[in-house]
């Protein structure tokens, strides 16, 4: 399951910055979920709750989603990244390996599948708060 490896890391990252800062307890954890890795969130809240440690065990988990803006390396284009402009195959394909979107995801201006993804890939750590 994507969700559990992604709420595993996280346990694990934050884990490592509260030793690093020596956390007593990790209070508030907010991640941010670019739009193309097109995260379950009730599932990923479920990987945290049974991941957690004790270190975790008063932890409020927020996730934010970023959208997901694309650039066509052909003629400039920005557009925003819509999941609602694929078929289910597709977007369960991107899910597991947000790579493979070039391979189903054209510019809207020139048709060229050669584009970056400038920003909403992947996920991060946006903040922790916990207890000396």
């Amino acid at each position: 399951m994507h969700e559990w490896a992604l709420a595993e890391a996280v346990i694990v990252a934050a884990s490592k910055i509260a030793a690093k800062e020596n956390l007593k307890e990790i209070t508030e954890v907010i991640i941010k979920v670019g739009e193309l890795q097109q995260v379950e969130e009730e599932i990923i809240l479920f990987g945290f709750k049974q991941l957690k440690t004790d270190l975790f065990k008063a932890t409020k988990f927020h996730i934010l989603k970023a959208k997901t803006k694309l650039k066509c390396h052909n003629c400039a284009t920005t557009w925003d990244f819509k999941k609602e402009n694929l078929d289910e195959t597709t977007a369960e394909s991107i899910h597991f390996v947000p790579e493979v979107a070039h391979a189903y995801v054209k510019c809207p201006k020139c048709g060229s599948p050669d584009f970056e993804i400038v920003e909403g890939r992947g996920i991060w750590l946006e903040k922790i708060k916990g207890v000396k």
